[in-house]
């Protein structure tokens, strides 16, 4: 089957009240992508040439969210059936494709998966329906399977008798299906049933009545771990985590205690990079070889080069770029900065909007005043400089090659090349003012007691 016709039909107009939300329940997250992101991101493995969302009414952050991606909405929600419908000009010029729907609130589908459905598909199947076989059965719609593995029905829990219910294959609600086929199908379904709700899964029978045939493809019961209240979304982070962490180490990286560790769904870091305790990686955190992070560092937006050394206690910032053995230690934060290869700030220091040349050492204490109220402006410190510690750079300003700046300086204009810069008052030193200094405030202090009695 060309990938050119598969098509991922994504349902996410639910408002999910469960969440007790203002926020959509496909726009919460976990691992720091939006649970819709996922199912996007899932669509996008597989080729689909389309990805169309269904959204309710007013879900306008959704749209966003789904962009460049179209969005159609679903009006009256009446069920999955009725919010198949309004997709029906989005696909209608998908031909002898197959239609994929998925459902924004259920992240975690294996890509695998999804491509055995399509197999099933190709191999002639009108109607593919994931399936899977929960520890609780409960209330979940049942699939009945004939002898030669075909798939004859699926029974929703309100209208199946007790030898039904005793069915432990559960409907999961995805499908693959004949896209020439499904409005025709769906345009046929009907709210006769206990909710009054018109069911997609109807189809089914439907098609196997024109004499389709119907498949069922089977998934674990992880991959279809649905996300409808706020402890169903800690459930699902601790899950992800759980999985993204194995994989990780499965990878060749070092994680000291595992458990501690959060990373985001596009956390990217490369074999021989150990780990500390309590590490998070926000989004967009790129870790090249051989990178040692120690414990209680948060890591956002930044790329690191082979060999650094970060923390502990240390905070990368969106834009920081660390060169090849970089040493960022104890409560450093470097925001939208790039430091050079082997350059170090190794203690209390903050480093914003600045160029930090290779083999430069930046003392305890050292800041970048980037910000004057109104705009950001950048610091350039050059190859090979040393900043005394208890440094003011006064941005914009600029630092040479070489140049060595005094402790306790605030600098605020160019500093030349192999320069020595100290900006800071004289020392002066008076013979025996503190022992005076101690004498006098005593009195004062002794005499102001005696008056209050």
């Amino acid at each position: 089957m060309p990938t050119d016709s598969i098509a991922a039909l994504i349902l996410a107009a639910g408002k999910g009240t469960r969440m007790k939300s203002s926020l959509p329940k496909v726009l919460h997250q976990v691992a720091g992508r939006t649970l819709l992101g996922h199912v996007i991101g899932t669509a996008g493995l597989l080729d689909c040439n389309r990805v169309v969302v269904v959204v309710g009414p007013g879900m306008d952050n959704v749209a966003i969210e789904a962009a460049p991606h179209a969005t159609v909405t679903q009006v009256t929600q009446k069920g999955t059936a009725d919010a198949v419908k309004p997709a029906r000009d989005a696909l209608a010029d998908l031909g002898a494709g197959t239609v994929l729907i998925l459902y924004g609130d259920t992240p975690f589908i294996r890509p695998v998966t999804l491509q055995a459905m399509l197999d099933r598909r190709a191999a002639g199947a009108a109607i593919v329906v994931l399936g899977f076989q929960p520890d609780d059965p409960g209330e979940y719609g049942r699939l009945i399977v004939s002898d030669d593995g075909a798939l004859d029905a699926i029974v929703e829990y309100r209208e199946a008798d007790t030898a039904q219910r005793a069915v432990t294959l559960c409907n999961s609600g995805v499908l693959a299906v004949d896209a020439e086929k499904l409005f025709g199908w769906v345009d046929q379904v009907t709210d006769d049933n206990a909710k009054g709700e018109y069911y997609l899964t109807d189809i089914v029978a439907i098609a196997r009545s024109e004499g389709m045939r119907a498949a069922v493809v089977e998934a674990d019961e992880s991959e279809l771990l649905g996300i409808n209240s706020r402890a169903d979304l800690a459930g699902a982070e601790a899950y992800w985590q759980r999985e993204r962490r194995a994989l990780m180490m499965s990878n060749g990286v070092t994680l000291i205690d595992p458990d501690s560790v959060f990373f985001s769904a596009d956390t990217q870091i490369a074999p021989d990079v150990s780990i500390g305790p309590s590490v998070v990686f926000g989004p967009e955190v790129s870790v090249a070889n051989g990178v040692e992070i120690k414990a209680f560092c948060h890591i956002e937006g930044a790329t690191v080069g082979e060999g650094a050394i970060i923390g502990p206690f240390a905070r990368l910032r969106p834009g920081a770029v660390l060169d090849r053995d970089v040493h960022i230690g104890n409560f450093v934060e470097v925001k939208n900065s790039r430091l050079g290869e082997g350059a170090k700030a190794n203690h209390l220091s903050y480093l914003g909007d600045a160029t930090v040349g290779a083999k430069s050492n930046i003392g305890a204490g050292t800041i970048t005043c980037n910000y004057d109220g109104f705009f950001k402006h950048q610091t350039v410190i050059g190859a090979g400089a040393f900043i005394g510690s208890n440094t003011a750079l006064v941005a914009p300003v600029t630092v040479g090659d070489g140049a060595i700046v005094g402790a306790g300086s605030v600098v605020t204009r160019e500093v030349g090349a192999n320069a020595l810069v100290v900006a800071r008052g004289r020392q002066e030193e008076r013979d025996g003012w503190a022992g005076s200094f101690r004498v006098e405030q005593q009195a004062k202090k002794d005499q102001l007691l005696k008056s209050k009695g």
